[in-house]
């Protein structure tokens, strides 16, 4: 038998955790990954080179070819289009910053708990609800093209500012969303315990609650900027020209369509390796929340069998 007594007889005491076995990869599971391996390669390529094959004896390939993948046209055009991004950089990060601070608000007020806040919640509720539901390119023209020609005095007429507070409110009212879901994702007694030491329902929500809930929403946070990136070519709809505008006057001067393919090369550079970021921070905190269960479970069981208590 195993338990204090033991211990304090002078008797050894029982390893906490049996060492794991070290076994060393064996050559049938190694060929089996190669295999595996060497299948997805031929696969992949046999795929590829198969859809090739089919586009490029395609009847109307010559046509598509001249009028897309110019390269004259692509070292003509790549220099003025890129240089424009820098607006769509400009427009994305002032609009980040606004999204990120509106969307706390709305998420904060949604949470208020007890009915003498409900105008608030139902005024948030209302406000997420409209913005989620319209078109992103009409709140875009309305904004644009609607609040300028009111000629109110002291209203700015600049489309790049509509530009920027279109995509604020369309985005904070996704963004609060995500926020709201990292805050109700923390266990109540968080809160509860935040009050039996002495702070406000305000207080516990600002210091308890709200750096929890943000730090898990960071990942779905990065999908939505993701989106917010793309999304800012709409604002070329109400005159300001960045890439999108760029590319399109670029087309109409050459009657060539190869200034689109500079943009997409543009975009994929920019959003792909965000992508692969925000994944490989997905993983992170998986792995985080599985080794932060896994240690908790061995706690338990180390502390078990310290006093005797299971295997």
């Amino acid at each position: 038998m195993t338990g204090p007594l033991n211990q304090l007889s002078g008797d050894p005491l029982p390893a906490e955790l049996p060492p794991p076995a070290s076994h060393g990869p064996s050559s049938g599971s190694s060929r089996a990954d190669r295999r595996s391996l060497l299948i997805a390669l031929l696969s992949t390529v046999a795929f590829f080179t198969v859809l090739g094959v089919i586009v490029v004896n395609a009847p109307g390939w010559d046509r598509v070819s001249a009028s897309f993948l110019d390269g004259e046209q692509f070292a003509r055009s790549a220099p003025g289009i890129i240089g424009k991004f820098g607006v769509n950089a400009t427009l994305f990060l002032i609009a980040e910053v606004l999204i990120l601070a509106w969307a706390l608000v709305l998420a904060v007020l949604r949470s208020l708990p007890g009915p003498v806040f409900f105008p608030v919640r139902l005024l948030a509720t209302l406000y997420v609800d409209l913005f989620r539901a319209l078109p992103g390119v009409l709140v875009i023209y309305l904004l644009g093209f609607g609040i300028p020609g009111l000629r109110l005095p002291g209203v700015p007429n600049d489309p790049f500012f509509w530009g920027v507070v279109a995509l604020t409110l369309l985005y904070s009212a996704y963004v609060s969303e995500v926020y709201r879901a990292g805050i109700e994702s923390v266990h109540p007694s968080q809160a509860a315990a935040a009050r039996s030491l002495g702070l406000s329902q305000l207080q516990a929500m600002r210091y308890v609650v709200l750096p929890q809930a943000v730090r898990r929403v960071i990942p779905p946070l990065l999908n939505d900027f993701i989106g917010l990136q793309k999304d800012t070519v709409l604002v070329s709809f109400i005159g300001v020209v960045e890439i999108f505008r760029q590319t399109v006057i670029r087309q109409q001067a050459s009657f060539n369509f190869t200034p689109f393919l500079v943009t997409a090369l543009v975009f994929l550079a920019i959003t792909i390796p965000l992508a692969r970021f925000t994944d490989w921070l997905v993983a992170r905190e998986r792995d985080r929340r599985y080794a932060a269960a896994v240690s908790a479970r061995s706690a338990a069981a180390r502390r078990g069998r310290l006093w005797g208590f299971g295997r």
